[in-house]
């Protein structure tokens, strides 16, 4: 049985793939002050209420884009399983040609959905991931990520304007009836998520033509559910398309 995690800067999600599927699959949020005990009472907590025993767990691949808590999750796993994770960095197999000038910097997460889009689909891929940052990942064939468009996250636009402007508050993130809000909370609501619509199909129309023009546009994470059904972008909305990627890169390193 595989355990694949991913690490993200808000959110470590993680799943159980055996028998050609996913058995189960799960998102905590990412402290990255805690011990690896203590993540080891948690997954274990969620493993145990999914009744799945430690011991059917024989590897293991790692994603992290948070380097204090890579540390903790491979500690963690090697009391689990007796050995390290596969951690997803250079020198491992991918199936993806990293095309950018630094290919250090791109994100492990960023590969795994590269590696996910391009194995599903076999030609040019956009992969618009929303998390804490809100990216853009191009794929062209034969399997070459040439580059990423970053933006700030929905969650911390929110956040941002709650914070620095003294009569705006924080809102729940959700699409109002119209564009012209009528009060605080619908016009933050309109500009937020209708904004985010416009900075979403701005960005993969220009990436589209930067590319075949025929890219199959993918959209993941866990607040892709909010942009998603507004706009008639997407090919398809897989939010958990990193760990799939993971499972992928697994089986090319074994």
């Amino acid at each position: 049985m595989l355990l694949a995690i991913d690490v993200g800067n808000s959110n470590i999600k993680f799943g159980l793939y055996s028998n050609n599927s996913w058995i189960n699959r799960f998102s905590i949020r990412t402290v990255p002050d805690k011990t690896a005990d203590e993540y080891a009472v948690l997954f274990r907590d969620l493993l145990g209420a999914a009744e799945v025993q430690l011991k059917y767990i024989n590897r293991c691949v790692l994603s992290s884009v948070v380097p204090p808590v890579t540390g903790t999750m491979t500690d963690m796993v090697f009391n689990f399983i007796g050995k390290d994770p596969l951690v997803v960095g250079p020198g491992i197999r991918t199936g993806i040609r990293i095309r950018t000038d630094n290919p250090v910097e791109l994100g492990s997460d960023l590969v795994a959905q590269a590696a996910a889009a391009y194995e599903r689909y076999h030609t040019d891929c956009i992969i618009v991931a929303f998390g804490t940052a809100l990216t853009f990942t191009a794929v062209a064939e034969p399997g070459d990520l040439l580059g990423v468009a970053i933006a700030p996250g929905l969650q911390y636009a929110a956040e941002a304007l709650s914070q620095h402007a003294a009569q705006l508050r924080l809102v729940e993130l959700k699409a109002p009836e119209a564009a012209i809000g009528r009060n605080t909370v619908h016009s933050i609501q309109s500009g937020i998520i209708f904004g985010y619509v416009g900075i979403v199909e701005a960005l993969i129309d220009r990436m589209q033509n930067e590319l075949s023009g025929k890219a199959k546009i993918i959209a993941t994470g866990g607040q892709s559910s909010i942009i998603a059904p507004l706009t008639s972008k997407f090919t398809e909305i897989e939010p958990w398309l990193t760990l799939e990627g993971l499972r992928i890169i697994a089986e090319r390193n074994i």
